[in-house]
């Protein structure tokens, strides 16, 4: 059983030079997670478009987790996020939650579409837990189409120059 994600994020009047240095900025990965209100948070970035890889970790409090899942979590859920871009425009994703048992892979696209760009995020989240398995994949699901969409609000005021 698997549950998947896919979000279209747009960053009207952008070009992709603009967001993938967004992108690549740790600045922007850490405002991210300040947005988010993170109890900590960390990002490394090697480079800028294609052969680059970026690590971003952010740890969460669990007060607004279902308690049948904060019990698999404990009081803090520490998420990492691997990019692989593969092109300028196209990064392999790999997400984990250290030390629990899950796995969300897929892909991040970006697409020049008129005076816009906009960011195709697709991944698979998969945990293997007995019984509550699928309803962990819709929490999970959850919080990061939650993340991927508030990255897109901090992206908007970062491009506007705010």
């Amino acid at each position: 059983m698997s549950t998947t994600i896919s979000e279209k994020l747009t960053y009207p009047g952008a070009t992709l030079e603009q967001v993938v240095a967004m992108l690549a900025d740790p600045a922007f990965r850490e405002q991210v997670a300040t947005y988010q209100t993170a109890v900590r948070s960390s990002a490394s970035n090697t480079g800028t478009g294609a052969g680059s890889t970026a690590r971003i970790e952010i740890v969460h409090g669990t007060e607004h987790v279902p308690s049948y899942a904060r019990k698999f979590v404990g009081d803090e859920i520490s998420i990492v996020q691997d990019e692989t871009w593969t092109t300028d425009t196209h990064a392999d994703v790999r997400v984990t939650i250290p030390g629990k048992p899950g796995d969300m892979t897929g892909t991040y696209d970006l697409a020049q579409v008129g005076d816009d760009v906009v960011q195709d995020v697709k991944l698979t989240v998969k945990v293997n837990i007995p019984f509550v398995g699928g309803k962990v994949e819709d929490l999970i699901a959850g919080l990061l189409s939650k993340a991927y969409r508030a990255e897109n609000k901090v992206g908007l005021r970062w491009l506007a120059g705010a």
